[in-house]
């Protein structure tokens, strides 16, 4: 017996893909954006749709599961690691005391993803708050504004976002291919 879950997806268009092109929440009909902020956003926006996408119809037990041993990475632990990144990236660009931590020092946002529903739900109300919190900060900037102590522009900051969404989107699809075998782009 082997305990590996065989490879699947929903798509029937493209078989290595999440899910068909017309059933994709994160593909639309309409022209691309225009402008850079617009751009940045839209990428923003469709990676942190894909971290959702790639934790979705799992329990607690499946989404806190370390599919990689001997690392602590999970996809709860990846919820819970990118809102505390958010969280950060605020302190980034405030010149005000830094926000305390949401998980505790070192790793603890993987360290302590436990498979537990209301450790779920409430790592996923942080993600939002969080996120929320951090596009409120950045309103209404100059994409070559400089913000905080460490002067970081906006542009940079929102490419910086990007690039950690996008790695973590990474982990999250082999994360879950690991757990139930679903491939997916």
């Amino acid at each position: 017996m082997n305990d590996q879950p065989s490879r699947w997806t929903r798509a029937s268009v493209y078989p290595d893909m999440w899910a068909d092109p017309a059933d994709d929440p994160r593909n639309s009909e309409s022209v691309s954006p225009d402008g850079e902020l617009a751009t940045l956003q839209d990428y923003l926006t469709s990676y942190r749709m894909t971290l959702r996408m790639k934790c979705e119809d799992l329990d607690a037990e499946q989404l806190a599961r370390r599919s990689v041993p001997p690392s602590t990475m999970s996809l709860l632990g990846l919820i819970r690691h990118l809102a505390e990144v958010e969280r950060d990236w605020r302190n980034w660009i405030s010149d005000g005391e830094p926000l305390p931590k949401l998980y505790g020092a070192g790793d603890a946002d993987f360290d302590g993803a436990a498979a537990d529903p209301a450790g779920v739900h409430a790592a996923y109300a942080a993600l939002g708050l969080e996120q929320d919190a951090t596009d409120d900060a950045l309103a209404g900037r100059e994409l070559g504004e400089r913000l905080g102590r460490a002067g970081i522009a906006v542009r940079e900051m929102n490419v910086h976002r990007i690039e950690e969404y996008a790695r973590h989107c990474g982990h999250a699809d082999l994360l879950r291919e690991c757990i139930d075998g679903r491939v997916g782009q």
